[in-house]
């Protein structure tokens, strides 16, 4: 058994072998780590910390948005 990823946008699910840290495995999907959130039982993970070979991992790629200005009325 390996790493069970779910990746987001678009969604696919992908099974990794052999334990590793999360930017080696970041790495070798070619995901750029500073875009990404990667979450495992609810935690964020830091980009150092290893991954078993029986976890299950989200990558959801990190979103954001501008802020009006207050009384734009938007």
């Amino acid at each position: 058994m390996g790493v069970k990823v779910k990746l987001r946008n678009p969604d696919r699910l992908l099974e990794i072998s052999g334990p590793r840290t999360v930017t080696a495995l970041l790495n070798q999907l070619e995901v750029v780590s500073e875009g990404v959130l990667v979450i495992r039982d609810a935690t964020l993970l830091t980009r150092d910390e290893r991954l078993g070979p029986d976890d299950e991992i989200e990558i959801r790629p990190v979103l954001s948005g501008g802020s009006h200005p207050a009384g734009d009325g938007r």
